[in-house]
């Protein structure tokens, strides 16, 4: 069935909604994160703790999301992991203090977890099918579903809507979406193999792209938690115009993603990665020396589109890596990259706490130039060649 055009197709349609689907919760709990922190008056550093939960639980889901795509198969696991998601995002509107945040945050990312790797792994049995890259345009929709719930979310808080009504009108929708799209999932189901290792550790070969996914992760988780909290707490603004970070930052770096491919094939990844990472080191500089609202909203769009590739840049170039599995050396490489991710927001809490916010983010400035540093490591493998393709669309 899966290996006709059309059922190819439609597998294609359904997997893009769900990458639809976890971008738009993802963006609609982080753009009103100004909002829950001011509800529940809470310090950066007890804002960082609740952060935290979204860390810890998304660690404790990677230590068995392997082994129930195993069990259970992809399309299980990605459809159960999207409704937990969805019941997710109402959970912290709920949250009357810090501890309950915390826990209802720990759930998200555990849901969030197991659906990002669920999902991907669908992506990637269709792309062997199609026997083309297209791994690219699924994280596109990604970018998208970000863009389009941090926009809503600002509408939200410009209209001072609650995070409750918020959250359930989203929810609502996006599970009607889950529920539809769940039927034309591929019916993936892997087994098990004494030879396949549980954790993949990144070689010596890979530490380099490792440290580029895990700088951008640790970037991007910072600046979707925290540029809203910059603008509302450092300089002033209102929540409606501090909603406006996340969804101007989503915005350039959906623009940048769709552009990156043509991008890559004219300067190549090593440049690609050394001009991204200049460029987002400048438009946060920017944005913390010049405390004006408008003047860090454009250095926030400058730090989307320097983030925009590395971390796909980064996992391309480690599936090529010569002598190593291409799944294991990928997998050793997005561990690294997704635990930025899960450190970077809380840690930026605390040095908040410690330092100041503006002195906080300033230590993403660094690590968009360690990017720049280890660029390279890119041009260590051999680059992808076009490959023959189904015209499967």
């Amino acid at each position: 069935m899966f290996t006709q055009p059309t059922a190819l197709r439609t597998a294609r349609y359904a997997i893009s909604l769900m990458f639809f689907v976890n971008g738009m919760l993802l963006a609609s709990w982080a753009s009103r994160i100004p909002t829950v922190q001011q509800q529940l008056q809470l310090d950066p550093g007890p804002l960082g703790i609740a952060l935290w939960g979204l860390a810890v639980g998304s660690l404790v889901a990677f230590s068995f999301v392997g082994w129930l795509i195993v069990h259970v198969g992809s399309r299980l696991s990605t459809t159960i992991a999207a409704i937990v998601c969805c019941l997710g995002l109402i959970v912290p509107a709920f949250a009357p203090n810090l501890l309950l945040l915390w826990i209802s945050l720990f759930l998200l990312g555990m849901g969030n977890s197991v659906m990002d790797v669920s999902m991907n792994a669908q992506a990637a049995a269709l792309e062997e099918l199609y026997r083309r890259p297209i791994m690219s345009s699924f994280h596109g929709l990604w970018s998208v579903g970000a863009l389009v719930g941090a926009s809503l979310g600002s509408l939200m808080a410009w209209l001072n809507i609650i995070p409750l009504f918020h959250f359930m009108l989203v929810a609502n929708l996006l599970f009607l979406v889950v529920v539809f799209a769940s039927r034309w999932l591929l019916p993936t189901m892997t087994k098990p193999t004494e030879k396949t290792p549980v954790f993949a550790r990144p070689t010596k070969a890979l530490l380099g792209l490792g440290i580029i996914g895990l700088c951008s992760f640790m970037s991007e988780g910072a600046m979707a938690d925290w540029s809203g909290v910059y603008l509302h707490f450092s300089l002033g603004t209102g929540v409606g115009l501090a909603a406006m970070a996340f969804t101007v930052y989503s915005f350039a770096m959906t623009i940048a993603r769709l552009l990156g491919d043509s991008v890559t094939k004219r300067i190549g990844p090593v440049l690609h990665v050394r001009l991204g990472g200049l460029l987002a080191a400048l438009g946060l500089g920017v944005a913390l020396v010049f405390h004006q609202p408008i003047v860090a909203l454009v250095g926030f769009a400058f730090v989307g589109i320097g983030l925009a590739c590395m971390a796909p840049l980064a996992f391309s170039t480690a599936s090529r890596a010569p002598n190593q599995a291409p799944g294991l050396a990928l997998a050793a490489v997005a561990t690294m990259s997704y635990a930025g991710l899960l450190v970077g927001p809380p840690v930026i809490g605390q040095l908040a706490q410690v330092f100041s916010l503006p002195f906080a983010l300033g230590f993403l400035v660094l690590l968009a130039l360690v990017i720049v540093l280890f660029a390279p490591t890119l041009a260590r493998t051999p680059q992808p060649q076009e490959a023959e393709a189904a015209e499967v669309g």
